[in-house]
């Protein structure tokens, strides 16, 4: 903890801006900051709720390898290659390998993030916010919000989840297939995340997959004029105040070599939705059932901005409405900016959404020239 910034305090402490959350999103905004004249702990302060560096990527499942993890994207002025051996690195666990860059990103850039804090709420005040944490109190000028999604993992609720006799858990709660062998595993999800579970837990017992939509494959490269056309999409939901849709929703999902082994040895096999969760498995509307042992929900995460209720940002919809050069700063309050909200959820657009809001943010409250 940084001696110009003392915790515990008494009193609210005032600060220009607070950046809550110190992954991709949070150390980008820092950086930026940082680079239009702004010092830590005296313009800005930068909390995390994690015990290290590293964002979500430290809590990932310790098969996500860098080669199977969707692309780590280099994080402004620092680049992972300059920190490490990237071919040597492709089969080193992700959460392993991105908390070191992040670490030696924090130092190389004096970011000076305050961990483990933990912001509980965000009051108005006025002219300025208060922001409690669990370390004390602070009073603000301008917030830019980067505490994504991991903490809030979304499971629907099916008619007769609480009767299920076996195990139930969540992507975020996953480890290793091993503990699955010899059971039947129900996977739930059309994600890039729920196939790649599906693969490894194939490997070692029986599956079950369903989903809700018919998922989408994508032949062919990820080109740049895809991915704009996909953020864009997103983007327009936010800027109405639909609450934000994944980036990979609307890009499908890359027809990669591993999928089509998958397809070939009858893996992937899709089933549609079932109706409810009975004591030993599923059932679907047409009577017919299916016995499991456990039910691994790929579902997704929503926006981890409990924190921010009190502010009522949201709309009817469910959704906050976004504006600014790239939909990161909220229309109903100016000194708040959302950066891994909708368009910048992803790794790049997380890069890109951070600049943007430090520059908005800082001009907004007058802080540069």
């Amino acid at each position: 903890m940084s001696a110009d910034l003392p915790l515990r305090a008494q009193v609210a402490l005032k600060i220009e801006i607070v950046v809550i959350g110190a992954g991709q999103a949070g150390l980008s905004s820092a950086y930026h900051l940082r680079r239009l004249g702004l010092e830590p702990d005296r313009d800005f302060a930068t909390f995390d709720r994690s015990p290290g560096p590293g964002g979500a990527w430290q809590f990932r499942w310790p098969s996500l390898t860098l080669a199977a993890a969707n692309r780590i994207h280099d994080l402004p002025g620092l680049k992972f290659a300059d920190v490490a051996d990237v071919d040597a690195a492709g089969e080193v666990q992700a959460s392993i390998a991105v908390p070191q860059y992040y670490q030696a990103y924090e130092k190389a850039f004096d970011l000076r993030i305050h961990r483990p804090v933990e912001v509980k709420v965000v009051c108005d005040r006025g002219e300025r916010l208060r922001v409690e944490t669990d370390g004390g109190l602070f009073s603000t000028r301008g917030i830019i919000n980067a505490t994504g999604t991991w903490e809030t993992p979304y499971i629907p609720d099916y008619p007769g989840r609480e009767r299920f006799r076996g195990r139930q858990l969540h992507t975020r709660d996953y480890r290793t297939a091993q503990e699955f062998a010899g059971k039947h595993v129900i996977v739930v999800g059309a994600g890039i995340s729920a196939i790649q579970l599906l693969d490894e837990i194939s490997r070692v017992t029986s599956t079950t997959w369903v989903t809700r939509r018919e998922p989408e494959f994508r032949e062919g490269p990820f080109t740049p004029e895809v991915g704009r056309a996909a953020v864009a999409l997103v983007e327009e939901r936010v800027r109405q105040g639909l609450p934000p849709a994944s980036v990979v929703s609307v890009t499908g999902i890359p027809l990669t070599p591993a999928i089509k082994e998958m397809r070939e040895s009858g893996v992937l096999v899709r089933h549609p939705m079932f109706e409810e969760i009975t004591e030993h498995g599923v059932r679907w509307p047409d009577g017919s059932e299916a016995e499991a042992d456990v039910i691994l929900w790929c579902t997704g995460f929503r926006s981890s901005l409990d924190h921010l209720a009190p502010l009522q940002l949201r709309e009817e919809s469910g959704g906050i409405v976004m504006s600014g050069r790239l939909a990161t700063r909220v229309a109903k309050d100016h000194r708040i900016h959302l950066v891994g909200y909708g368009p910048s959820a992803s790794t790049i657009g997380a890069n890109r959404a951070g600049g943007t809001a430090a520059r908005e943010l800082a001009t907004f409250l007058g802080l540069t020239s």
